[in-house]
This record gives structure tokens, sequence and C-alpha cells, in this order.
């Protein structure tokens, strides 16, 4: 069982960045692919990032490929968000989310397990 628990959302102006933190519980956290969703109101939850349990390799979605970047330290079980130059079509919920094997995926329904989201909000 891992636990996930988003924090680092907030209000910001557009050109502005902000950092999310996915802090995991659980002994084999380590051993998860990490993903980063969001999902605007009526909308699907949509891919942003994803990044190996290893940490060496990512993905990213075109929409934020060049500002966002995701990272992760298997010491401190944190994944981690750097967004720069934020817009705001970036505006959603976010999610982290854990998948029971060494390679992320962009789809949503691969993942195991996820966190309860957090707010970014980017006004023009």
């Amino acid at each position: 069982q891992v636990q996930l628990v988003e924090s680092g959302g907030g209000l910001v102006q557009a050109g502005a960045s902000l950092r999310l933190s996915c802090a995991a519980s659980g002994r084999t956290a380590r051993n998860y692919a990490m993903g980063w969703f969001r999902q605007a109101p009526g909308k699907e939850r949509d891919f942003v990032a994803g990044i190996t349990s290893s940490g060496v390799d990512t993905y990213y979605a075109d929409s934020v490929k060049g500002r966002f970047t995701i990272s992760r330290d298997n010491a401190k079980a944190t994944t981690y968000l750097q967004m720069n130059k934020l817009r705001p079509e970036d505006t959603a919920v976010y999610y982290c989310a854990a998948r029971a094997l060494h390679i992320p995926s962009r789809t949503a329904k691969e993942y195991n397990y996820w966190g309860q989201g957090t707010q970014v909000t980017v006004s023009s």
C-alpha cells in the first residue's frame, strides 16, 4: 500500500513558478514509477509528466515540455514538479500517482495509487 500526499499548489500570476511536492509513504515507494496528472473543471484527467522509479528517465506532455520539470528524491520518498512560466491554461487540480512498475504511463488508469490533489490557479 502506498499513500500519496501532494502539496505546493496555490494562486499565482501568469509567468510565475510553483513547485509541487508528492510525499509517499511505504517502504516500497521507491520502486514505483511516478506521474503527475491534472484535471480542469469539466475535462478529463490529463498526463503532465512521468518519471521512472530510478529517476533517470522523464517524460512530458507537449504542452508543458520546456516549462515543467519532474524529479524525485528516493531517500525522501518525494516526487516534485517544478512549474515555470505558468499560463492560465495550466489552471487545474494536480494529482500525483504511483504505478507499480518501473516505467511511468501516460494513461491514468494504469496507475495504482493517487493523491488527493492540489489546486493550481494561474491568473492572467
